[in-house]
């Protein structure tokens, strides 16, 4: 219990310092490009709240402060940014005025560097690898659920998917290029399939589903009930279970059950479950070596979306067998470019599912760190993950919008084209407003990441976001 505990509160120790080490190397740009353009520096802060340490050097005024959630640099010679970062110590009108150039070149210092490290870590990625599951790789139909819309289309396990909604596919998750992304992302009255059947290529069409919104949770998106070809590997097993009790260990791939093999682990649970009774004798492969186990299934409670049923005691690992690729810096940052360019794309089309609800705010992209992290090849994840990330905030981040760098930019520009500065009564206008938008649809999107963090220890998939988090099966 105690080791628990521990390990709880280190898992939670590396999700603060990596989430604060990207926002920090983006605010480090800011503060290095303002030094060099000569622009006055009154603050440079890591993390917010009331200081803990706090010393004034060569005129700027460096602080720890007590509430972990990233940091800032304040340049009263900017754009007024009061409303976030507070009141400024010296009078703005009274400073010396900065070219739009030096305002340029300090705006898109933060985003560059962000780039910059999501180098650093594609890099270390590249080196050391990341995990990879069968399910995300294949192309292949491992679980059609009977009575689906996949199912009354005609599409079967064994067929090798080669295009979803018209578009090539290359993997069965993630967000590019992939069966899940293109179901979630589709648009029409049915999803076209394009399959390979025993090498006659065949085309169905599915009409998407999307279950009841839970409660106040996110909407469910657009699915067709089928999953990837991926072996049943044990990822956890119910203490005092009948599986417990028999000595299966996590890890364990199930090879077949009552002589029949699988390649998902839903119809092996329906098979279970349908034979209450009944035990089902496995033969499971625990690093190369071939044992034999003979489980009753027994009745257990409910769980978080799980109907109390006759269960042996086992969660299965969703990705299968796992792997570690070592994919090149150059391919990591094109995918992320991608994934951002594909979310954003979905979320300003009219006919799109995903609505501004299904991104996440820093409780959300916090939550999946602390996922990745429980995993035993857990900080390969998260370093994979900050690729995406730190892709994520220099392209959102570059986006004309006031309060973001882009639109410091932007702002730089007019006031390059017009020859003089714009009122400074209309920019704090504006950046205020803009600020209390954005505040506010963080507190949106953090209600929705909350619940996500309640019962994130249950087996619902998390939502689509501005990352690649995978949506639910299709």
């Amino acid at each position: 219990m105690l080791f628990n505990i521990f390990r709880v509160i280190f898992i939670i120790l590396e999700v603060v310092l990596l989430f604060n080490l990207l926002i920090i190397v983006h605010e480090l740009g800011h503060f290095l490009a303002a030094r060099w353009r000569g622009l006055v520096v009154e603050k440079f802060g890591i993390w917010f709240g009331k200081p803990l340490w706090k010393k004034e050097i060569n005129g700027v005024t460096y602080s720890l402060g007590s509430i972990p959630a990233g940091g800032f640099v304040s340049l009263p010679q900017m754009a007024p940014m009061e409303a976030i970062e507070g009141k400024n110590e010296n009078d703005r009108q009274a400073l010396p005025p900065i070219s739009p150039l030096d305002k340029i070149i300090v705006a898109f210092a933060g985003p560059l560097f962000s780039f910059g490290l999501a180098i650093v870590c594609a890099t270390v990625v590249w080196l050391v690898g990341r995990p990879v599951g069968e399910a995300e790789m294949t192309r292949t139909i491992g679980y059609v659920e009977e009575g689906g819309p996949a199912d009354v289309a005609g599409l079967q396990v064994g067929d090798e998917i080669l295009e979803v909604d018209n578009k090539p596919v290359k993997r069965f998750s993630g967000m590019v290029n992939s069966v899940m992304w293109n179901v979630v992302r589709s648009e029409g009255e049915t999803v076209p399939f394009k399959v390979n059947r025993g090498g006659e290529i065949l085309t169905f069409n599915p009409v998407p589903e999307k279950a009841p919104r839970d409660g106040l949770r996110r909407s469910n998106l657009r699915m067709v009930k089928l999953g990837p070809m991926a072996s049943p590997v044990v990822a956890g097993v119910t203490p005092g279970s009948p599986a417990e009790r028999a000595g299966l260990q996590v890890g364990d791939v199930v090879v077949t059950a009552n002589g029949q093999s699988y390649l998902h682990f839903a119809p092996l649970t329906e098979a279970i479950t349908s034979n209450p009774d009944q035990a089902v004798d496995l033969v499971v492969d625990r690093r190369g070596e071939m044992l034999n186990f003979s489980i009753t299934p027994e009745m257990m409670p409910a769980a978080e979306g799980v109907p109390a049923a006759p269960r042996i005691g086992v969660a299965w690992n969703f990705a299968g067998k796992m792997d570690i690729a070592h994919p090149n810096p150059v391919e990591q940052v094109s995918a992320s470019v991608a994934t951002i360019v594909n979310t954003l794309g979905a979320l300003f089309s009219p006919k799109s599912d995903i609505k501004a609800e299904h991104l996440s705010g820093p409780v959300g992209i916090m939550t999946i760190y602390y996922r990745m992290f429980e995993s035993p090849d857990g900080w390969r994840l998260a370093l994979w993950f900050s690729v995406v990330l730190n892709v994520n905030l220099a392209i959102l981040n570059m986006l004309p919008l006031p309060v973001l760098d882009g639109g410091h930019i932007t702002i730089a520009l007019i006031e390059a084209v017009r020859r003089k500065p714009i009122n400074i009564r209309v920019l704090e206008f504006v950046q205020t407003a803009c600020a209390l938008l954005l505040i506010g649809y963080m507190l949106y999107v953090t209600f929705f990441d909350v619940q996500d963090f309640a019962i994130f220890q249950g087996d619902d998939p998390p939502p689509v976001q501005a990352t690649p988090t995978p949506p639910p099966e299709p």
